[in-house]
């Protein structure tokens, strides 16, 4: 490897670093309530369909830090859950939209929608109702 090929690689590798380590917020519809921990994770797992979740893109790093910071579960046992729910009838997963700006669009629509976004894609559209760290 030349010398410019290992310059990239470690800018790469340190923008990588970077990118999954964003801090992450749970944002509603400017007129919701806060949120506890316990409250996302229900609503991300299926176990409570009282608002509508909004999932990032699955192979993004901002999914797994989400699902990580939020339910404590990595992304096979979260895969696991939504195929039994699924399967059973019993929920629909959340959808998956392409980034924080399509998720904070849609959260920002529909009073009903709960999504997650980086802390530096918020702005008055939506409500922070949960930082995750």
């Amino acid at each position: 490897m030349d010398k410019r090929s290992a310059l990239l690689a470690a800018a790469f590798a340190l923008w990588a670093t970077a990118a999954t380590a964003a801090d992450l917020v749970v944002v509603a519809h400017p007129a919701a309530g806060p949120m506890t921990k316990e409250q996302v994770a229900d609503l991300f797992l299926g176990k409570n369909q009282s608002l509508t979740p909004i999932d990032q893109p699955e192979g993004s790093a901002v999914y797994a830090d989400f699902y990580r910071k939020a339910t404590g579960r990595d992304i096979a046992q979260v895969k696991a859950t939504w195929a039994r729910l699924v399967f059973s009838g019993k929920a629909q997963a959340p959808r998956q939209l392409s980034d924080s700006a399509a998720v904070r669009k849609a959260v920002a629509a529909d009073p009903k929608a709960v999504g997650y976004i980086e802390k530096t894609a918020v702005d008055s559209s939506v409500k922070v109702v949960l930082p995750l760290e």
